[in-house]
């Protein structure tokens, strides 16, 4: 036999062997598997299911009702045996004594009508009687205030409130615009006219007294 031959041969023969060998372990190891798998299986039973627990029941609620006072028995007071009064002793009027007089009540009315009408505040007296100044009089002989010359020439015209000081001679010491009429000219015009001018003084309850006065000057073209 040739080498090859011979190397084929026993390869083919270890395969059989080797094939005859593992069949054979296979086959064994099947058995002892199967057996220990059926006895696994019964082992491995599954568990029971546990026993439903009892549900816990609910506690009944205890009412604690508060303790009921107990009524106060009063104690009794002792009793105060009272004093009998004596009664008033009557006593007769006597013959000689005076009847009473019933003026008495009547002169006491009077008395107290007397003594409120005495307690009665007094009215306040009226206020004094004010008589403000004045530049109207005839006996006063007050000129009228001169035009301004360019006033007159520029057309202005106006009305001008003058408050004036008068003394109790009836003399203007102080002078002040209190309405304008619009123009300076006409406005100063009117305050050296009423600082010349003479007036009746004003009284406060027939006695002169020195006061403010308010003097109108109307200037108007003629």
């Amino acid at each position: 036999m040739s080498r090859n031959t011979t190397i084929v041969i026993s390869v083919i023969a270890l395969h059989v062997a080797v094939l005859w060998a593992m069949q054979a372990g296979l086959l064994r190891r099947v058995v002892e598997a199967v057996v220990p798998a059926e006895i696994l299986v019964e082992i491995m039973a599954p568990p029971a299911p546990p026993a439903p627990q009892p549900k816990p029941q609910p506690q009944p609620k205890v009412e604690v009702k508060a303790p009921t006072p107990k009524p106060v028995t009063p104690t009794p007071t002792p009793a105060v045996a009272q004093q009998p009064v004596p009664a008033p002793l009557a006593i007769a009027p006597s013959a000689n004594a005076p009847a009473p007089s019933a003026a008495a009540p009547t002169a006491a009315a009077a008395s107290t009508n007397t003594g409120s009408a005495t307690n009665a505040p007094p009215s306040p007296p009226a206020p004094p009687k004010v008589e403000l100044p004045s530049s109207d009089a005839d006996y006063l002989n007050n000129p009228k205030p001169p035009y301004p010359a360019l006033s007159k020439r520029l057309q202005e015209q106006g009305k001008v409130v003058v408050r004036v000081y008068i003394s109790t001679e009836g003399q203007a010491s102080q002078a002040s615009v209190k309405t304008s009429s619009g123009f300076e000219r006409l406005d100063q015009a009117a305050v050296n006219t009423v600082l010349k001018w003479r007036y009746v003084p004003g009284k406060r309850g027939g006695v002169p007294e020195a006061m403010w006065f308010d003097v109108p000057v109307n200037w108007v073209l003629q």
